[in-house]
């Protein structure tokens, strides 16, 4: 990893109407970063990723993804990113081998090389026997794999995800988790929101916190730990993990101001 920027954003903000969804994030990853991305629902996550892959227009700000413009080259971005959003958009009609193939090719890949890459993919994936099915038949867990295949197809510098990891099993999770590890030792950079926290802190490096639309916390979570720490030592909620330190969790609570002794108050759980 080095200090050039993958990812940055100044005063970036999206209005719905009065609803301020993001509100003047100002952002950077670093290339070659594995970057979890947090927040409760309605933080403004969802609507980070749909800005930063070019799929919402930004009310204000700058965006900047590996150095270029996003307004001014969004082609060019698009060429260098692979993007898992929520909603997957498969085309259900497909096979599996039909959609990295037309995945490679809207990428630039040649024929043979789109080809080649779509044998590994399904084999990589554990897809290989389903191929030949349509897309419509495949499971939640395998419709993820074959999302993050068509993603990576390409070897993009960039992968945004948004919840890869939501409603797979144990296996499928494993997959996907050794494909991004790998990426990442080849210098990719990712940048990842997700609910389980869990995964979160084993994959990342580093983490931005969003909160009511703004951006309440960035950095390494070794950083993020050590802040808390010196602001009011050890929190008295979730149990300190073993060596003594603060989970991901911990800090993501206290940062957001959660709490986890709402049901303890509920008179017909007491």
């Amino acid at each position: 990893m080095n200090d050039v920027a993958a990812i940055e954003t100044e005063g970036l903000t999206r209005r719905f109407g009065q609803l301020v969804a993001v509100d003047g994030v100002n952002m950077r990853v670093g290339s070659g970063q594995f970057f979890g991305f947090l927040g409760p629902n309605g933080a403004g996550k969802s609507t980070m990723i749909k800005m930063l892959t070019g799929l919402l227009q930004p009310s204000a700000g700058k965006i900047r993804i590996l150095q270029l413009d996003l307004e001014r080259n969004l082609v060019e971005v698009k060429r260098q990113i692979g993007v898992v959003p929520e909603g997957l958009a498969l085309f259900d009609r497909l096979t599996p081998a039909e959609c990295l193939v037309f995945a490679g090719r809207m990428y630039g890949l040649d024929p043979q090389t789109a080809s080649n890459r779509t044998g590994e993919l399904l084999d990589f994936m554990q897809l290989a026997d389903r191929r030949k099915g349509l897309i419509a038949d495949l499971s939640h867990g395998m419709r993820k794999k074959l999302a993050m295949a068509a993603a990576v197809i390409h070897g993009p510098k960039v992968l945004f995800l948004d919840e890869p990891f939501e409603g797979i099993d144990a296996i499928a999770a494993g997959t996907l988790k050794s494909m991004l590890q790998r990426m990442i030792l080849r210098g990719a950079t990712i940048f990842l929101t997700s609910h389980v926290l869990e995964i979160v802190e084993r994959l990342s490096t580093h983490v931005g916190i969003i909160h009511h639309g703004k951006l309440v916390a960035q950095g390494s979570i070794e950083e993020l730990r050590a802040g808390i720490e010196a602001q009011h030592g050890a929190l008295s909620g979730a149990p300190i993990a073993p060596g003594g330190k603060l989970t991901l969790e911990q800090i993501f609570l206290d940062i957001v101001g959660g709490s986890r002794s709402t049901a303890e108050e509920l008179s017909w759980l007491g």
